[in-house]
């Protein structure tokens, strides 16, 4: 009886492993062919520039601080719309404007699918463009081996980000966002959850809590997170337990179930490191910090989002705009010798489309740009690298009959329907819940105006088309060009500024066939072993043309499977008890 359980015990340990090994090592081939796909593309376009200038050596130019901004469902036709209505704001047509970005040398196309969707989400774009991988919907922070909502799936399925990739080089790092700061697109550079939703352990199933932390812990407790010196932005309730009441809005309280505030675990850890950190929540303590003083800010102005700017607080009690944010941040980043990772998102443009409310979203992407210029005026271009792009695209469209110059882009356009003789919008969305039965007329392009919408839907979708990449700085007109996956436009960012499986281009100087050398990818260490038979669920992917670099081969995960050995051992004891 003994030795048929042994034999039990031993099959099931084997069972075990072999389940373990085979989503390792999808895990790993899923990076492999984004990290393998990138340095292909960087390889071409240095070649391609080496060519172009009669040179034959590697490239020079170094980036010692790159700022990276995201606005968040800022597609080609929200970039349009925006500039018109800045040119209008400023009493000229408006189709003759320019954008910040629109002066930027270098410009590239991003396709924004996720691994298991056509259309992408925000926190699978999020992790392409943080992390270099692509990702399943609404994953954060894993590779496609992790499946949404399983916790198990992902704890080996960690990819690092360039938060990750920047500290490994001594830099200061940093994230701005209007959102929640534990919301989908920020939490992609600290974080790693099979669901973007749980950024509080009140959203973590409870069977899950003991091997998956919520994505607030993962900021305050967890590398890279504990170690970004700037955080601002929204979201109070996820770091405060249900008995506190917000400062803010005294009829909310958090949503920590386990009795923790992490906002003054945050300050009292910071002490205790002796770092000279402040936490700040309005616009007044905000003001009062001295970069110069001040190493590590946590900045949480809100119990959940910011509000859009239009409605935002300025007073004192109030918050900061997102360009009062960002500079405040670079000038504390910028202190260090180092160098410096700046993440800035302007997230409100994404949930003012949802609501077809095209006034919110085009005067969000026109703060987004007011931070992007005051950074052009406080940093040298020669070596810092800008980057601009978004997440992804929105339902939004911008047409009309011969409509005149000038037309007012939140109006109707100046021609009628031939169809059912009534006015509509020159702007258009596709679904959401600007549609009515019969159609309405919109009359005054305020503010909470709802533009006209096709499909009715509760809350609009996201566009699927390409999203454009704006560049400027060090190297930016020889990475940033063609149409590129998401996932390649971190790789390109960390070879200019000589980051993670980059960082040896800044002490070499070869010949250009030596310009991409085989590279040894960091990869995250996962907290415990993932009992997972889940594969990448797109087997028809063409698997790159091996090449001299492998960058994931190596790293092989040993101790991960000493919990499966005592998990073994435990069975045996139960067995022969």
């Amino acid at each position: 009886m003994r030795l048929s359980g042994q034999r039990t015990t031993l099959t099931l340990t084997l069972v075990l492993l072999a389940i373990y090994t085979s989503a390792v090592r999808a895990g790993e081939q899923e990076k492999e062919i984004w990290y393998e796909s990138a340095a292909r593309a960087i390889e071409a376009r240095v070649r391609a520039a080496a060519t172009s200038s009669g040179t034959s050596t590697s490239p020079t130019a170094v980036a010692r601080g790159v700022v990276f901004f995201v606005g968040d469902g800022m597609g080609m036709s929200t970039l349009t719309a925006a500039r018109i209505l800045s040119g209008q704001r400023h009493g000229n047509t408006g189709e003759e404007a320019q954008l910040a970005w629109d002066s930027f040398p270098a410009v590239a196309l991003a396709r924004t699918y996720n691994m298991d969707a056509q259309v992408g989400e925000s926190s699978a774009c999020a992790t392409a463009l943080m992390c270099g991988v692509k990702a399943n919907y609404e994953t954060v922070g894993l590779d496609s081996s992790a499946r949404f909502e399983n916790c198990l799936s992902s704890l080996n399925a960690h990819v690092p980000s360039l938060i990750s990739w920047a500290q490994e080089q001594g830099k200061s790092t940093g994230l701005v966002t209007t959102t929640r700061v534990t919301h989908a697109t920020p939490a992609a550079l600290y974080a790693h959850a099979s669901s973007r939703y749980w950024e509080d352990d009140g959203k973590v199933p409870p069977t899950a809590r003991t091997s998956c932390k919520d994505i607030a812990r993962q900021l305050l407790e967890d590398e890279p997170g504990r170690d970004i010196n700037v955080i601002l932005g929204g979201g109070r309730r996820h770091f405060v337990p249900k008995v506190t009441l917000d400062p803010e809005e005294p009829d909310k309280e958090g949503r920590r179930l386990d009795g923790r505030n992490l906002i003054e675990e945050w300050s009292r850890n910071h002490r205790l490191r002796n770092l000279a950190a402040e936490y700040v929540s309005n616009k007044e303590e905000f003001d009062n910090v001295d970069p110069r003083k001040v190493d590590h800010l946590l900045g949480l102005f809100s119990y959940s989002h910011m509000d859009f700017d239009v409605d935002r607080n300025t007073n004192d009690t109030g918050d900061p705009s997102l360009t009062e944010m960002t500079i405040k941040a670079l000038r504390i980043l910028m202190k260090n010798p180092e160098g410096f990772f700046l993440f800035v998102e302007g997230g409100r443009i994404d949930h003012a489309h949802h609501y077809n409310n095209a006034y919110r979203a085009l005067d969000e992407t026109l703060a987004l740009e007011e931070a992007v210029k005051a950074v052009m005026d406080e940093v040298d271009l020669t070596e810092t690298l800008l980057v601009v792009t978004a997440d992804h695209s929105h339902v939004l469209t911008l047409g009309g009959l011969a409509t005149h110059r000038g037309n007012p882009i939140l109006g109707s356009d100046s021609k009628v329907s031939d169809v059912d003789g009534k006015p509509y919008t020159t702007l258009l969305y596709s679904n959401g819940p600007g549609h009515t039965e019969p159609r309405s007329v919109l009359r005054e392009a305020g503010k909470d105006s709802i533009q006209t919408a096709g499909v009715p839907r509760a809350w609009a979708t996201h566009g699927g088309e390409d999203v454009p990449v704006f560049a400027i700085g060090p190297l930016a007109m020889t990475l940033f060009s063609g149409s590129v996956d998401q996932s390649y436009i971190p790789h390109a960012i960390s070879y200019v500024a000589c980051l993670a499986h980059h960082a040896s281009r800044c002490s070499r100087e070869s010949a250009m066939n030596d310009t991409i050398t085989p590279i040894s990818c960091p990869s995250a260490e996962p907290n415990s072993a993932a009992i997972s038979s889940d594969v990448m669920n797109d087997q028809a992917r063409n698997t790159p043309t091996k090449s001299g670099c492998n960058p994931l081969s190596t790293w092989v995960n040993q101790s991960a499977i000493i919990p499966l050995l005592i998990f073994g051992l435990l069975l045996d004891i139960l067995v022969k008890s």
